[in-house]
C-alpha cells in the first residue's frame, strides 16, 4: 500500500481536481510530489512517465479538456460497500425515450445469464475503471462501455482488428500511447487502455461541443454522418445520424444498460454486490518474467494472473517494458516479496543449444517442442536463418500457453488473417436424401475433407436445406483453422448469440456460420455445441 503520509486526503484531492477543471490559477502553483518507488495499490493510474511509453496523442491534436459541467462532481466514492451503488451515485446522463432503447433494454432485461457472466469478468477490473472514470469527473456511465464494447473480456478481438476491453484499432492505439509488439498489446493492458480510452473519449467530448452521445457515438465512428447532416442542413444529434445498424444500436444498448442498473429491481433483476475495494496492486518487476513463474510466486492460479494480465502476448512480459505486473490484491504482498529473492536468471530460464551442421530452425524448434518464430524472435534472427556452431537461447516454458493467448499470439504473427476479407467459396445446399459421400462424389472431392471442412463425421446423416462448404481458397481454410487448428466445443447458453459468441473466442462471425452450418438466421439454441478451431501450430509457446 502507499504511505498513507503521502497520499493527499479524499476529500482535498476532489477538491483540487475541480479546481483544476474551473481553469482556477492555483493549480498551477501545486508543487511537485517526489517521485517514490513502491508499489502502488490501484486507483493510483500509471502514467506514461511511470512506464516509459510517450505521451499520447490526442484527437484534436491538443490535450483534451477536462472541464466538466458541476453537476457531474462526484460523491465520495468511499461511502459505499458495494461497487454498483457507487456507480450508480454518478450516473449523469438524461433520460432519453427512444423505441432503440427500449428494444434493447428488452434483450437485457431478458438475458439475466449473459449479464451475470459479463459482470463475473468485469468485477476484476471495475474498482479501477470506475475510479478512473470519477477521477476525470466523468459520468459513471462510462465503466459500462466495455459491456457494449467487449463484453468485459479483454481478450476480446473484432474483424476490423479492434482489441481490448475498449475495443482499440491498431491505429488508434498508437495514437494514444499504447504499445503494440511482438510480446505485448496495450490495447488489452487493463490500466493502459482504460487510460487511453478516457482520454479519447475526453478529447471527443470536446470536440463536438460538450455533446455526450456524439462523443460515444464517434468512438464507434459516426464522424461522415455527423458531416453529412450537417451539409444538408439536418440536425446533428446522435438521434437523426443515418447509421449502420451495428452503430445505430451502440449508443442505445449503453443508455438501456444503464437504464437497466440504475433501477434493476424494476426489471426483476438483482445483482450480487461487488465490494468497493480494489481488486488489483500494480507491482513493478523491474525486468521481464515468466507469467507462470510470476503466479507461483504470487500463489494465485496462473489463469487470474493472464487475466489481469492480458496485454502480454507470449509466455513472458515483454523484455523492453512495461515492466510490472497486475496481481490479485490479497496476493500482492507475497508476490512482491518473493519477487525480491528471485535470482535475474531464473524469472525467463532459457536453455543454450548450439547450432548443429545442416540444422535448420525448424529442426530445432521442433526438437524443443516451440516454433521457429518463436526462436529467430528469442534469438534476434529476422531472415530465420542459423548458422554451424551459433549458440541459440531456447526458452524454457512451462506447460502450453491458455488458448486467448495462443490466439492473440497467432494473431500477431500472422496480421493478414484478422483483416476480415471475404473469401471466394462454394457452399451447397443439401437435397433430400443426399448423403455426403454422394456429394463428395458429386463435386469430386474426399469425403474426409467435405466432412472436415463442416465439422462433420463421415458418417454423419444430413438434412434437407443443410448448407455445406465445397470449396473455399487454401487461404481461407488456413486461416480459419480448419486444417491444423486446435478443436474447442462450446456450448450455448441461455442468452448468447452468435455475434456474443464470436467477440467471446475472437472468432469472426463468418468461421462460427462455415464451421457450424448456420444460416444466415443466426439461429442457435442453448444446448447446441459449436466448435471453434484454435490454429496453435505457429505457437507452442
Amino acid at each position: 500500500m502507499r504511505d498513507a503520509s503521502r497520499m493527499e486526503p479524499p476529500a482535498l484531492r476532489r477538491l483540487l481536481a475541480v479546481a483544476c477543471a474551473l481553469g482556477l490559477t492555483a493549480c498551477a502553483h501545486q508543487a511537485a510530489a517526489p517521485v517514490v518507488r513502491e508499489r502502488v495499490v490501484l486507483p493510483a493510474t500509471l502514467t506514461p512517465a511511470d512506464t516509459g511509453a510517450a505521451a499520447p496523442a490526442p484527437a484534436a491534436g491538443a490535450p483534451p479538456s477536462l472541464t466538466m459541467p458541476r453537476e457531474w462532481q462526484h460523491h465520495n466514492g468511499e461511502d459505499y460497500d458495494d461497487l454498483f451503488e457507487r456507480m450508480r451515485a454518478g450516473f449523469a446522463f438524461d433520460e432519453v425515450s427512444e423505441p432503440s432503447i427500449e428494444t434493447q433494454l428488452a434483450w437485457f432485461k431478458n438475458n439475466p445469464d449473459y449479464l451475470e457472466r459479463v459482470f463475473q469478468r468485469g468485477q476484476r477490473y471495475m474498482y479501477h475503471i470506475i475510479t478512473e472514470v470519477e477521477r476525470r469527473g466523468m459520468p459513471t456511465e462510462f465503466a459500462l462501455l466495455p459491456v457494449v464494447e467487449s463484453a468485459y473480456e479483454p481478450f476480446a478481438y473484432s474483424v476490423s482488428r479492434a482489441a481490448g476491453l475498449w475495443q482499440f484499432i491498431p491505429g488508434t492505439g498508437v495514437r494514444y500511447g499504447l504499445k503494440q509488439t511482438w510480446w505485448y498489446d496495450g490495447r488489452r493492458d487493463v490500466v493502459e487502455s482504460t487510460r487511453a480510452a478516457l482520454d479519447y473519449l475526453q478529447a471527443l467530448h470536446d470536440e463536438f461541443n460538450g455533446d455526450w452521445l456524439l462523443a460515444i457515438a464517434a468512438y464507434n465512428g459516426v464522424e461522415r454522418a455527423i458531416a453529412y447532416n450537417a451539409s444538408v442542413g439536418r440536425p446533428t444529434d446522435f438521434w437523426h445520424l443515418n447509421l449502420p445498424a451495428e452503430t445505430r444500436a451502440y449508443v442505445p444498448k449503453l443508455l438501456a444498460m444503464k437504464r437497466l442498473m440504475a433501477e434493476p429491481e424494476r426489471y426483476g433483476l438483482e445483482f450480487a454486490p461487488i465490494p468497493n475495494e480494489p481488486y488489483f496492486a500494480v507491482i513493478e518487476t523491474e525486468s521481464q518474467i515468466d507469467l507462470k513463474i510470476a503466479a507461483q510466486l504470487a500463489g494465485t492460479s496462473y489463469d487470474e494472473l493472464v487475466a489481469l494480465n492480458p496485454g502480454y502476448n507470449r509466455w513472458a512480459t515483454d523484455p523492453a517494458g512495461p515492466h510490472r505486473m497486475l496481481v490479485p490484491i490479497d496476493y500482492a504482498d507475497a508476490f512482491e516479496s518473493a519477487l525480491q529473492t528471485l535470482a535475474p536468471e531464473d524469472r525467463v530460464r532459457y536453455t543454450v543449444h548450439e547450432v548443429g551442421k545442416r540444422e535448420t530452425l525448424a529442426m530445432i524448434a521442433k526438437r524443443y517442442g516451440t516454433s521457429a518464430a518463436v526462436l529467430a524472435k528469442v534469438n534476434d534472427l529476422p531472415g530465420g536463418r542459423v548458422a554451424a556452431g551459433q549458440s541459440l537461447k531456447i526458452p524454457e516454458i512451462s506447460g502450453s500457453l491458455p488458448d486467448k493467448v495462443m490466439i492473440a499470439a497467432a494473431r500477431v504473427d500472422r496480421p493478414e488473417t484478422d483483416t476480415g476479407r471475404k473469401q471466394r467459396q462454394i457452399v451447397y445446399r443439401v437435397r433430400a436424401g443426399e448423403t455426403l459421400s454422394s456429394i463428395a462424389r458429386r463435386n469430386n472431392i474426399p469425403v474426409s475433407t467435405l466432412a472436415r471442412l463442416n465439422n462433420l463425421g463421415t458418417g454423419d446423416s444430413l438434412v434437407k436445406g443443410q448448407r455445406l462448404v465445397i470449396k473455399a481458397s487454401s487461404r481461407r481454410y488456413r486461416d480459419e483453422g480448419v486444417v491444423s487448428g486446435r478443436r474447442v466445443l462450446y456450448t450455448v447458453r441461455r442468452g448468447d448469440t452468435i455475434y456474443s459468441i464470436s467477440r467471446q473466442f475472437q472468432v469472426s462471425i463468418a468461421q462460427l456460420k462455415t464451421w457450424n452450418g448456420i444460416n444466415e438466421r443466426h439461429q442457435i439454441k442453448a444446448g447446441r455445441r459449436l466448435v471453434m478451431y484454435v490454429d496453435s501450430n505457429r505457437q507452442q509457446g
